[in-house]
């Protein structure tokens, strides 16, 4: 089978994307031999794991650390009541196998860690960002930009969500989260989930947004979220957006910038 040649199983699988004059059966092919690695098996994780899985990327890797508990069925759809105390990336590989056979799920039961980000994102094309703090955000912005890979992250807070993608390997005029955040705030300073709650299908409306633009980042289709914040209210189903633009004095993409390394993530 050569790059642009799909198997009949495969072309009646992928039929939908392949009679999109925009995708046909060379785009396919392309999501076929593309890896994504998705760091969180939680709320975001989950649809985006799945649509992933389903639109047929070749490779997907999935980071976490945790194992299901009975309060997450309420947003992570991936796992199943019977799932619950087992490693979310067993459960959520699972899940994934399920709805696409063909396709290689990678389970990393593990913490995402100064000391193994970078080997783990230079196995794959692109990186999705599914965390659930800062400490994991501002690490994968900045390993993604020393390993020249795409990070396309989202995050969710009670009936409100945000996503853009970060590219700024790629220079002037991509920023990195940190031309948007350039301090990394306190844990404390925001509630977690746990505390101050969230809609279960809000998790879904943003993981499926990631998955789309994922797809898209690896098909080179359309206008991407790169120096574009998309901003969700639940509430009053609302999206807003705002421009995003390369911070001058930002420490990782900045004209003088001073973090060279993750050595700034070390414990």
């Amino acid at each position: 089978m050569t790059a642009t040649e799909l198997s009949d199983e495969q072309l009646l699988r992928y039929a939908r994307h392949v009679v999109l004059d925009e995708v046909g059966e060379e785009g396919q092919a392309k999501l076929l031999a593309a890896s994504v690695l998705i760091v969180g098996a939680g709320g975001l994780g989950s649809p985006l794991t799945l649509y992933l899985a389903a639109a047929g990327i070749g490779r997907i890797g999935i980071v976490d650390d945790d194992v299901v508990d009975l309060t997450n069925l309420q947003r992570q759809v991936i796992h199943r009541t019977e799932d619950v105390g087992r490693p979310k990336v067993e459960s959520a590989s699972d899940g994934a196998r399920r709805m696409n056979p063909e396709i290689r799920i990678e389970p990393h039961r593990l913490r995402l860690t100064a000391a193994n980000a970078a080997d783990l994102i230079g196995q794959y094309d692109i990186v999705a960002d599914g965390s659930d703090n800062f400490a994991t955000r501002y690490l994968l912005n900045d390993a993604c930009h020393l390993a020249g890979k795409t990070l396309v992250a989202a995050s969710l807070f009670r009936f409100e969500a945000q996503i853009s993608t970060f590219k700024s390997h790629l220079g002037p005029p991509h920023p990195c989260y940190r031309c948007l955040f350039p301090d990394r705030p306190g844990e404390d300073l925001v509630p977690r989930c746990e505390e101050a709650g969230i809609i279960g299908a809000l998790a879904g409306v943003m993981g499926t947004l990631q998955a789309t633009e994922v797809i898209k980042e690896i098909l080179g289709l359309g206008l991407g979220l790169s120096g574009r914040l998309l901003l969700y209210d639940a509430m009053d189903a609302r999206f807003t957006e705002i421009a995003l633009r390369r911070a001058p004095d930002c420490a990782l993409c900045g004209l003088q910038a001073t973090i060279r390394d993750l050595a700034v993530h070390a414990a």
